[in-house]
């Protein structure tokens, strides 16, 4: 089972923002998203997480169109993070994190919802951040808030089902450690059998952490497949419009 996306299309007022996109999100596999800025990165996620329809094409998530699946049922399979991390109301970060919990209640037998709100608040490192409130944290600190709660959701996934989880651009704002602990626990979920979609705008990062690679630009896919396929001077030159520079050798990008 999987993600399958075919040939969809997307814009607003005669404005295209999405041309003709086709791509598979498979289980166990994490496949990054580049590109620049407006090329269509962060609205192709909203269309896969069934925010807002194509105007035309399909999504088929394992094996059933997108448009026929309730949203209860499709936030059992899938969690998502995105970009914005606005919160109007002064909620604890206890809060914040809960609302990621999709099973009946959080008051669960022996401790369960207990259980896996301390590991993964452990994992993250934002245990010590439960009681705080949530807009008194640093950006970054805010980050790891929602990745965590995006974590705690895909915890409540159908376990007979495959499980996606989307990212969108959740190393932002942080320091280099926090930045490789988010990325190691998505690596870890993909090994668990997720399907990983990640937005990315760090080239070197997306190199090291990815199994297969899409580039986009003005809304349509210029390359997709292997990290060592993707990564071409060339092509990579055209698409950002600075000199870039592959070191196959080292695996580092140079555009500087």
């Amino acid at each position: 089972m999987s993600i399958k996306v075919n040939k969809i299309s997307y814009g607003i007022n005669n404005f295209s923002i999405l041309k003709d996109i086709s791509l598979e999100i498979r289980g166990g596999e994490i496949l990054s998203v580049l590109g620049p800025n407006g090329s269509g990165k962060s609205t192709l996620m909203k269309v896969l997480a069934g925010d807002i329809n194509p105007n035309s094409g399909s999504v088929v998530i394992n094996g059933t169109n997108l448009n026929d699946i309730e949203i209860s049922s499709l936030a059992m399979v899938r969690s998502m993070m995105s970009q914005a991390q606005n919160i109007v109301y002064d909620f604890d970060v206890r809060e914040i994190v809960e609302m990621g919990w999709i099973e009946s209640s959080v008051d669960q037998p022996n401790g369960h919802f207990e259980n896996i709100l301390t590991l993964i608040s452990n994992e993250c490192g934002i245990d010590h951040l439960l009681k705080r409130k949530y807009n008194s944290l640093s950006g970054g600190e805010q980050r790891m808030v929602h990745f965590a709660r995006t974590l705690l959701q895909s915890n409540g996934l159908k376990e007979n089902l495959q499980k996606y989880i989307f990212f969108d651009e959740p190393t932002a704002n942080l320091d280099i450690k926090r930045e490789l602990n988010i990325l190691n626990l998505i690596r870890k979920k993909a090994k668990e059998g997720y399907g990983i979609f990640i937005v990315l705008h760090d080239l070197n990062l997306a190199y090291n952490f990815s199994d297969r690679i899409v580039l986009i630009k003005d809304g349509k896919i210029s390359k997709m497949g292997d990290p060592n396929d993707v990564f071409d001077d060339e092509i990579l030159s055209e698409i950002y419009e600075v000199p870039v520079y592959f070191d196959k050798d080292i695996g580092r990008i140079r555009y500087y």
